[in-house]
């Protein structure tokens, strides 16, 4: 029989262990027949929410048992490893020393197919990082041991390594929560490659509904293939080159919609409420192109004051929350202070979140002070506050937030740390109401688990999660006829932003403002 290489990790709390538990779990080997062995073995099993442990058995062949190893210290950090799973060939306790935790191995049968073996691998990192990590310490009221269990049972007899990733994803679709999932490699690389602010598609964001699953558009890169080919916000998808997306994610889907300039992807989209006949379902076929997702535009409008003295407005668009977003946006309010704008608009309309540390960044331009910026609540219940460490603000000019229901994520701490604070006014339309946060782990084959770790509240403590923050003003979206000059270059782009009536009604607020002397 071959040896084993054991998994182990460290327990946060050595006095977790059940007291029957001892430095080497029993087995008893009874021959079955003359050509093959088998192990029959007997462990035990328990949870974290259980006080009794149980006996766990299994039969294996020792044909099946190969090398498998994990270097959990390095994957998770401060492990939990509470079980084996239903496939163990063995179970033991160590401690490296009296001064550390203890230490727990096991082994695991290892699919013969390599491909199988290495998502074994991402299974048991996937499983103790959920269980580390995850928001809900009841894993939607489930044994979360037990998950492991059947999930590598399941996995064990597979061949590819598409279905034994499929295995992990079914593992995750349990715990109830869409934002946490498990995305290959290569759509982890696309995923960087977003966040980056460069990619090859159709320019397109869209975002699973939470309660549905359904794939809504929320927005459209301007110029971009989608919106040439007049796709709109509230647009749902359907199939992507004939392929339904029932049950896909948002991520999924967006990998499938991007690729090599000059070739062509085919999406079907259903507009308006209704389903009953054919008429709001339509087919496009898009040629794919170069994306620039430049995080900022910004324009300065000719604003006039109630006493007719004309001032310099700065409306900013942030369209996504990528890397370079925070250096670009402190970049454009400098060069509009050195142009002497007197009032801003900051447009968050159609945003649909990313890197929430960069939200947290933005937030920092605009306040002063160790202001909360936002709340976060962990999986504990215990809230811990994020402060500003003596913040200074590049500008303390009025300040209007456009948002909207295509406004998610980063977009709602965002407006919401600006809003509670006193800094802006929101005006527009109730947000989204994405009020979860998630970490991004890299795993040792190149995919990366996406992990609800923790919902956040606003400074002011609204919960954001599926209610979203509704604004102090509310306007219209219709576009209105009432052009006014501008200091635009592209005029076609001005005459949209001069009838936007949300900007109107912001520039109203702004006129209110500085009436009342508000400080901002």
């Amino acid at each position: 029989m071959e040896s084993l290489s054991p998994i182990s990790t460290k327990f946060s709390n050595p006095n977790s262990l059940p007291s029957l538990l001892s430095p080497f779990s029993t087995f008893n080997h009874r021959r079955k027949s003359r050509k093959c062995k088998a192990w029959t073995l007997s462990f035990p099993c328990f949870s974290s929410y259980k006080t009794v442990a149980t006996q766990c058995k299994v039969q294996l062949n020792d044909r099946d048992l190969v090398n498998f190893d994990s270097d959990w210290r390095r994957s998770i950090g401060r492990g939990l490893f509470g079980v084996a799973a239903a496939a163990a060939a063995m179970f033991s306790v160590c401690c490296d020393s009296p001064a550390l935790a203890e230490s727990l191995t096991v082994a695991f049968p290892v699919s013969r197919a390599r491909e199988v073996n290495t998502v074994q691998r991402t299974l048991v990192e996937t499983w103790g990082l959920i269980r580390e990590t995850f928001i809900d310490p009841t894993f939607n009221h489930q044994d979360w041991d037990l998950k492991l269990q059947q999930t590598m049972v399941e996995m064990f007899p597979l061949r590819t390594a598409d279905a034994a990733y499929s295995k992990i994803s079914g593992m995750l679709s349990t715990l109830g929560d869409p934002f946490t999932r498990i995305i290959s490699p290569k759509e982890y690389q696309n995923f960087r490659i977003g966040s980056d602010g460069n990619l090859q598609g159709v320019g397109i964001f869209i975002n699973a509904e939470p309660r549905t699953g359904h794939l809504i558009v929320l927005s459209c890169i301007e110029g971009s293939p989608a919106a040439r080919a007049g796709i709109h916000e509230g647009d749902e998808l359907i199939e992507i080159n004939g392929e339904r997306l029932d049950g896909t994610d948002d991520e999924t889907a967006a990998q499938k919609l991007r690729g090599r300039v000059g070739t062509t992807v085919t999406v079907k989209l259903h507009s308006g409420t209704d389903w009953g006949s054919d008429s709001g379902f339509r087919e496009v076929k898009l040629s794919r192109d170069f994306i620039k997702l430049s995080p900022i535009s910004s324009a300065i409008i000719p604003h006039k004051t109630p006493d007719g003295h004309v001032s310099k407005l700065g409306y900013v668009k942030l369209s996504a929350f990528s890397q370079t977003a925070a250096a670009e946006m402190e970049n454009c309010i400098h060069e509009m202070e050195a142009q002497d704008v007197c009032s801003y608009i900051l447009d968050l309309r159609n945003n649909p979140g990313g890197l929430v540390k960069v939200g947290l960044d933005v937030a920092q331009i605009w306040l002063d002070g160790d202001e909360t910026l936002v709340n976060t609540i962990d999986r504990d219940g215990n809230m811990l506050p994020i402060n500003m460490i003596d913040g200074h603000a590049i500008t303390h000019d009025p300040l209007v937030v456009l948002v909207n229901e295509g406004s998610a994520s980063a977009s709602e701490i965002l407006a919401g740390a600006l809003h509670d604070n006193g800094r802006a006014i929101l005006v527009g339309h109730k947000t989204f109401g994405k009020g979860k946060i998630q970490s991004v782990t890299e795993l040792h084959d190149g995919s990366a688990l996406f992990v609800t770790v923790a919902k956040y509240l606003s400074p002011a403590l609204h919960d954001i999660d599926q209610v979203g923050i509704t604004p102090d003003v509310q306007c219209s979206t219709e576009m209105l006829s009432s052009p006014k000059e501008s200091l635009l270059k592209d005029k076609s782009s001005a005459s949209a932003l001069e009838a936007d009536s949300c900007i109107m009604v912001a520039e109203h607020e702004l006129d209110v403002q500085e009436s009342k002397g508000t400080p901002s």
